[in-house]
């Protein structure tokens, strides 16, 4: 179970397939989410293989019902948290290079419907795992504003302009 009191507003993030809990990226959007008086919380799914283990330990790492719950995923941490969300009904969804519309045996359902009151999505440009096409369709599909920028798949040349669009995300949740 998470350490976050399931009263403060609070960050749970998911790591892609090759990340780590606290790589640099996540490093980076837990200080603006402290700054906004969030908490924070990163499980490690390196040990899992498959996205749909990954999401069942999402799922018994978040506290149910947590009025104030902001998901956060990166690629296929991001199909994570679309997946979890439809039983978590997070207030906010933030998702950064989702994995989605990929038809592989590792993704039961290629194109999730994702669940939260406010959602966002960061994608780049030149990824070359996850289609920037397949991100913008799904981002119409759902109506869910999207931020594409100069990049690839893991982000990190665009970390600062994320953390801005990260913060006012944020704030619109308070």
């Amino acid at each position: 179970m998470a350490t976050v009191s399931n009263f403060q507003p609070c960050v749970f993030f998911s790591h892609g397939k090759e990340g780590t809990p606290w790589g640099s990226k996540i490093q980076r959007l837990a200080e603006v989410a402290k700054g906004e008086g969030f908490g924070v919380e990163s499980p490690d799914f390196r040990d899992l293989h498959g996205a749909e283990l990954r999401v069942e330990k999402l799922l018994q790492s978040v506290p149910r019902n947590h009025p104030a719950l902001v998901l956060v995923g990166s690629s296929m941490g991001g199909y994570q948290s679309i997946v979890a969300s439809q039983q978590l009904k997070p207030r906010g969804l933030f998702l950064l290079a989702p994995a989605i519309g990929l038809k592989t045996g590792e993704y039961a359902n290629p194109n999730p419907i994702p669940c939260a009151g406010k959602m966002a999505a960061v994608h780049g440009w030149d990824d070359d795992v996850v289609a920037s096409d397949q991100v913008i369709a799904f981002c119409r599909l759902h109506r869910i504003p999207l931020t594409l920028l100069p990049d690839g798949h893991r982000l990190l040349n665009v970390i600062d302009d994320i953390a801005v669009s990260f913060r006012q995300f944020l704030k619109t949740l308070s």
